[in-house]
């Protein structure tokens, strides 16, 4: 397994960057596996914690188009799911751009998970933690440092 190494939030590029990532990415809701992928793709932006896209073909959960959309002036139009996995429904858990800016244009069609509205997800060996607040769908690692927006009072910086 390919370890994570120290990375600083800060450092984090403006415009945000896309690259793969080689750890296992696996997400568990209600007991059963909703993905599992060595084919991530991460979004690095300064302050925020990676966000990491999953491939639909490594998806196992049953997703639901869930009401609603938002806006990324650097990504798109996100449209929103719910996930369905061994009973449990967690609702807007999943997000996905069908058609993304040029610039992001490898993420069309893949699927981000909100680490908060699931019952695990992991990067490797590594259990995540929601980047703070509700807005914000990164995955927070014991490997970053610095400060990551998502608090109250850090919205807008």
């Amino acid at each position: 397994m390919t370890p994570l190494p120290r990375e600083n939030v800060q450092s984090y590029p403006r415009l945000p960057a896309l690259e793969p990532v080689p750890q296992r990415i696996l997400i568990r809701l209600g007991g059963a596996v909703v993905a599992e992928t060595v084919r991530a793709l991460r979004v690095l932006e300064t302050h925020h914690a990676p966000s990491y896209y999953l491939p639909p073909e490594d998806v196992q959960a049953v997703l639901r188009p869930a009401a609603g959309s938002s806006f990324c002036e650097w990504k798109g139009v996100a449209r929103y799911y719910d996930v369905i996995a061994d009973g449990v429904t967690a609702p807007r858990a999943a997000w996905a751009y069908d058609r993304p800016t040029a610039r992001f244009a490898d993420l069309a069609g893949h699927l981000a998970f909100y680490a908060g509205l699931v019952d695990e997800a992991w990067v490797g060996d590594l259990r995540v933690q929601p980047q703070p607040g509700d807005f914000y769908g990164g995955w927070v690692t014991p490997n970053l440092d610095g400060r990551i927006k998502g608090a109250p009072g850090t919205r807008h910086w």
